[in-house]
């Protein structure tokens, strides 16, 4: 592997040298997320392979290039899972552009987002020097938590090499219950639930239909299903496989002038008044806007409501794919990424412009 770290540093020698970007990407399965794409591409592939898993302790280790699907395969012999449930995409989704997305599945409103479950990081900088953060043990960290830092950071603060992910057993059971409500009866509701001791690990709400799952031991599950009644659902492995991949009808449905956005809001926020098809996830903390009304409406009612909206799909980038910064976040941003890609030749303005 050290002719391809050796490739790597040429990669960014030359850019530096030249002053051109380089466009970091692994199996490309995320190139329609964030800004337009900018720079010749530096494919981290050949990187790849697990590089340590110790089963009883809970953590894999892993180069950037490897498959997410190789990864997964060797948890689920051990009956093991990556909690977090990172959407796929595609075959060819690497762990290195799961992380560098930051983005979770269904399981996150019980669990925790991508950047809870990074425990170390190996990063080659801007001077093609390999940079150690974390480690292999959730205690590990004095200081400020780089390797966290990087888990949505889309490759603009430097090159993904491994990653040290915490993963966890798969639940002894599950079941999922389907409820005939509106969107403010589910949110409501959620929230209810959210506060009991009920073992949830999952909701979406769609088209006047709630659908929750429970994760656990068998004997919780049967007392959560009493009493929250419902019905169930038949098909929950297809609804959950379609929601955390985006790929069920919902999502497919991004077509023309509609754009798809992604707001996340206080779970208790009430349902916003806006134009188009929308679907709860989390909780009530993470809501689908499929739409054609402008960007200034929706970002103004997701801050009226205490949150942000991201541009997720669609539409035009060129009112700015992530909710614009406040000065002094936009100040921390820019510092950290003069600190780590001073020539700011990784991804640049794939976040943001200007960095």
């Amino acid at each position: 592997m050290e002719q391809v770290l050796q490739q790597f540093r040429d990669s960014i020698a030359s850019a530096t040298a030249a002053g051109t970007a380089l466009r970091i990407r692994g199996g490309g399965t995320k190139d329609w997320y964030g800004q337009a794409l900018d720079g010749h591409i530096l494919d981290t592939r050949a990187y790849a392979g697990i590089v340590a898993y110790d089963p009883t302790e809970l953590v894999i280790t892993a180069r950037a290039g490897t498959p997410l699907s190789e990864i997964e395969a060797a948890l689920a012999q051990h009956n093991q899972m990556l909690a977090f449930e990172p959407p796929r995409y595609g075959a060819a989704s690497t762990i290195g552009g799961i992380v560098a997305a930051g983005l979770s599945g269904p399981r996150r409103q019980a669990v925790g987002a991508v950047r809870d479950f990074v425990l170390g990081a190996v990063l080659m900088d801007a001077k093609g020097e390999v940079l150690h953060f974390g480690g292999q043990v959730m205690k590990n960290v004095a200081g400020y938590d780089v390797s966290r830092l990087l888990a949505g950071s889309l490759g603009t603060l430097g090159l993904i090499l491994e990653v040290s992910l915490k993963v966890l057993p798969k639940p002894f059971a599950e079941t999922t219950l389907r409820f005939d409500m509106n969107k403010a009866e589910a949110i409501e509701r959620l929230n209810n639930w959210g506060g009991q001791p009920l073992p949830l690990s999952a909701s979406a709400w769609h088209g006047g239909v709630l659908i929750v799952r429970l994760s656990g031991a068998e004997a919780a599950l049967r007392s959560a299903v009493q009493k929250m009644g419902g019905e169930e659902e038949t098909q929950a492995d297809m609804f959950w496989e379609g929601l955390r991949n985006q790929d069920n009808d919902y999502f497919a449905a991004i077509t023309g002038p509609t754009a798809l956005w992604r707001l996340s809001l206080p779970s208790t926020a009430v349902p916003l008044t806006l134009h188009g098809e929308h679907l709860v996830e989390w909780g009530g903390a993470q809501r689908w806007l499929r739409t054609e009304i402008d960007a200034d409406s929706i970002r103004a009612a997701a801050e009226q409501a205490g949150g942000h909206a991201t541009l997720f799909r669609g539409g035009d980038k060129g009112i700015g794919v992530f909710h614009p910064l406040a000065p002094a976040v936009a100040k921390i941003h820019r510092h950290l990424k003069n600190a780590f890609d001073p020539s700011g030749i990784f991804n640049p303005g794939r976040m943001y412009t200007g960095f």
